[in-house]
């Protein structure tokens, strides 16, 4: 926003949280829709606009929401052209018996914590460079292909799901669907993607880009259940 300043008289852009190279977006549905079309502009065109004046955004830019899915009072909900900018959607559990442990211990014990960066700026950098390099044959590109098309045309593959999927994944899931196997497969050590990197990371791509209809949530049928299916289907090459 634009600060007053009485020593120059004169307005000043002050840059808010966004100007990060990561920035935490605690509890998303609950910024009301003007913050959440700003949000929607920094991660889709890498920029920010205040007052009439575009500022660009400095890489790497990485963005993570968190969004409650039990409490909906007070919330906004969010726009499935915002929904579909964020590359992964990972559910969380409950922690294990030994990490709540941890967690009791670290929060009742009066030690003093530090942190440090594991990563510098030029590291993200260079592993996104490499990822990029990560090797996809064409049978793998039309693999994600029929998955992606199985969500928007199920009955060309046999699958009862037209009363199920109200709308499917858009061309950006295809995209992450191949992004996110090609670091699946480089943090295993590969320089070339295999049909279970794509079936390792397609919930995580896809369970927040499926649309469904009333009658699958009224039969308790998530997202999930519908990627399970049509991963059986879908014949892995």
């Amino acid at each position: 926003t634009k600060i007053y300043k009485n020593n120059s008289n004169s307005f000043e852009i002050q840059k808010g949280p966004i100007f990060h190279n990561f920035v935490l977006a605690d509890e998303i549905n609950r910024a009301p829709p003007k913050v959440q079309s700003a949000l929607l502009e920094s991660m889709q065109e890498k920029q920010v606009s205040i007052h009439g004046e575009t500022f660009q955004l400095e890489k790497p830019f990485l963005v993570l929401a968190t969004q409650n899915p039990i409490e909906n009072e007070g919330t906004y909900k969010l726009p499935e052209a915002q929904v579909d900018r964020f590359a992964l959607k990972i559910l969380i559990k409950y922690p294990s018996k030994e990490d709540e442990i941890k967690i009791i211990e670290k929060n009742t014990i009066n030690v003093e914590t530090k942190s440090k960066p594991i990563l510098k700026a030029k590291e993200i950098l260079q592993m996104q460079e490499f990822n990029s390099k990560i090797y996809a044959d064409d049978i793998i590109l039309k693999y994600v292909a029929n998955i992606i098309d199985a969500t928007r045309n199920p009955d060309n593959y046999e699958l009862d799901l037209q009363n199920i999927i109200e709308f499917g994944a858009s061309p950006r899931a295809s995209i992450w669907l191949i992004k996110a196997a090609k670091a699946n497969a480089m943090i295993n050590g590969r320089g070339f993607v295999i049909p279970e990197d794509i079936k390792e990371v397609a919930h995580e791509v896809l369970r927040h880009r499926l649309i469904l209809t009333f009658e699958a949530e009224a039969d308790e049928i998530n997202s999930d259940k519908v990627i399970d299916t049509i991963l059986d289907k879908i014949p892995s090459p």
